[in-house]
């Protein structure tokens, strides 16, 4: 085998696409653009979801949903959970920093303690609200509920 008798394989190279080279290159007149129309001109440039002229999908679908902005979504914490954080990393006072430091909620959520579980020992708490159950288990228990700004 010598070096000027290598080639490469059967089918590996193909010859280069070379249009508007006249009529005879097989992609010459309209070159490979098809005849008349807006996709044929230099210059064209497609909208997103332009459908030639006519109403495109997503205007004739109807509208649907409704996003109410005054509706305040919380991240609720039961008092089985605040439970097992005490036990687990001997903590008596749970604030929003102390939340968000155990991964209980995150920075910019609005907590919500509920009354699911028991409470084993007196604890502070301060959340953004609270229901009845979950503030007269905790005052119950001899701790106090906070509503937090």
């Amino acid at each position: 085998m010598e070096l000027h008798s290598l080639k490469p394989a059967e089918g590996a190279v193909k010859k280069r696409k070379r249009i508007a080279r006249g009529v005879g290159s097989g992609h010459g007149r309209t070159a490979t653009r098809g005849h008349k129309g807006a996709k044929s001109r230099s210059g064209f440039k497609n909208k997103r979801n332009f459908e030639g002229g006519q109403m495109p999908l997503q205007m004739r679908l109807p509208k649907i949903g409704f996003n109410n902005h005054n509706r305040k979504s919380y991240t609720a914490i039961n008092l089985d959970n605040l439970q097992a954080m005490s036990e687990k990393y001997g903590v008596e006072k749970f604030d929003m920093e102390t939340l968000v430091k155990l991964g209980a909620a995150g920075k910019n959520d609005l907590v919500k303690i509920l009354g699911n579980g028991e409470l084993k020992g007196k604890f502070e708490v301060v959340a953004h609200a609270f229901s009845k159950s979950a503030k007269a288990a905790i005052e119950a228990a001899g701790g106090s509920a906070t509503v937090a700004e």
